[in-house]
């Protein structure tokens, strides 16, 4: 448990059992639910012996690791482990789907704005925002952590991968890093040669062929030639942006189809497009260190622990034992903070229906953590969870047991301000050890 002195001030974190004696002697009071936080009444950071604590990060393309804990003597033992669900995948659609809005709204003879010339410039070390939004967020979640513990130094794992290797599936050598999968060859002629002119699909010849998507590039497919196929004009429209698997019934036909195309990736290149500005974000306001990732994966495995995130997060950088280890994961989804629009939109982009202007009724706000004692009736007893809040006073709260809906306000009390994360618990898949 994180713990703060009488001046918000933070000390050495605390065990469970502890904190719960010093609330049970009315020596603290619960500071934060999630994650849970005590604040001592009678002690100060002047009395207190306070080590400090250390953070390891592994970064991800969909989740980042984040351990704290104790280092003596190239001993180390968790503390406390967060798993960090990002959203660059829903952030890169909604981008989408405003750019479709508007360049309907410019080609349908409606609603006129004039295109944005593509003269602007854009400054050093620019990321795309589904890129921004993962070092935001980390590096948010390691400012929390430093003001509810005492963070002395930050361990980041700076991964690099090989991106030309991982596409061809086989190492390569000398010049052959300068020959990709279309050396001599035109993207149309490849994919003729390849496939022998004839449909992939229903293997029809003799017939004019287009380009097709194996992955729709309406469902996030890339322009890779490994993820191009030839296809006649009847297969193409028939498929249209259906995925391969829902479009092809023929095992035999699929299981060829998937197997040349190639995993995207995506993935790689979101981790190493951020790894040096999340090492700067980080470095300005703590010291940072780095370190690979075969360091990370020789201290797990010597150590005899799974693989995970918070665990690879745990085993960054210089660290002889890992002596101990969480038993539960903290999983923090970014949930973000509402829409600015007080609108929702039809599939074409026109407004359908409207929102009250302001977010706030009766001191509650959509997401706020509280919990609700109804005293009788059908929904009597005592509910903790996330609120939805409408402006005639009846609410909805979502616990772990589904939504209960329409609560009067008047049963409703706050313990904790929305801060657009959605936290839960998991399992680790190992225990604590001695």
């Amino acid at each position: 448990m994180f713990v703060l002195d009488k001046d918000h001030t933070p000390l050495q974190p605390c065990h469970p059992a502890r904190a719960r004696k010093l609330l049970a002697k009315d020596r603290a009071v619960v500071a934060r639910h999630t994650p849970f936080t005590i604040r001592i009444k009678d002690r100060s950071v002047q009395a207190s012996e306070v080590d400090g604590v250390q953070v390891g990060i592994d970064p991800g393309p969909r989740h980042t690791g984040i351990a704290v804990f104790t280092a003596q003597g190239g001993e180390r033992r968790g503390r406390y482990s967060i798993q960090l669900d990002h959203r660059g995948a829903q952030i890169r659609k909604k981008l989408g789907q405003r750019s479709a809005y508007r360049r309907r709204r410019r080609s349908a003879n409606l609603r006129h704005r004039a295109p944005r010339f593509s003269n602007r410039t854009r400054p050093r070390g620019w990321l795309a925002p589904s890129l921004e939004h993962r070092v935001q967020t980390t590096t948010a979640w390691v400012a929390r952590i430093a003001r509810w513990a005492p963070v002395t130094a930050v361990h980041v794992e700076r991964v690099v991968f090989d991106t030309h290797v991982l596409s061809a599936r086989t190492p390569l050598e000398g010049v052959e890093y300068q020959q990709g999968t279309l050396a001599g060859y035109e993207v149309r002629e490849y994919l003729l040669a390849e496939f022998d002119r004839a449909c992939v699909y229903c293997a029809a010849t003799d017939t004019p062929l287009n380009i097709d998507h194996v992955h729709p590039r309406a469902r996030g497919g890339s322009d890779r030639v490994s993820n191009l196929v030839l296809a006649c004009m009847p297969c193409n429209r028939a498929k249209s942006d259906r995925p391969v698997e829902e479009f092809i019934t023929d095992t035999r036909t699929l299981a060829r189809i998937l197997a040349r195309a190639k995993a995207p990736l995506r993935d790689a290149a979101a981790v190493q497009s951020t790894r040096w500005a999340l090492w700067r974000a980080l470095d300005e306001r703590l010291p940072t260190r780095v370190a690979s990732g075969g360091r990370t994966k020789w201290n797990r495995t010597r150590n005899h622990l799974p693989k995970s995130h918070t665990l690879d997060a745990l085993a960054v950088g210089k660290a002889d034992t890992l002596t101990r280890t969480v038993s539960r994961v903290r999983v923090a989804g970014c949930a973000g903070r509402g829409s600015y629009a007080r609108t929702r939109t039809d599939k074409h982009g026109f407004a359908r229906l409207r929102l009250p202007r302001t977010k706030g009724f009766f001191g509650f706000s959509t997401g706020d953590l509280v919990r609700a004692v109804v005293p009788k009736g059908k929904k009597a007893g005592t509910r903790t969870g996330r609120v939805a809040v409408r402006a005639s006073g009846s609410f909805n709260i979502t616990t772990s047991q589904g939504t209960v809906q329409g609560i009067n306000r008047k049963y409703v009390r706050l313990l904790q301000r929305a801060d657009g994360y959605g936290c839960t618990w998991k399992g680790e898949g190992v225990s604590s050890r001695p």
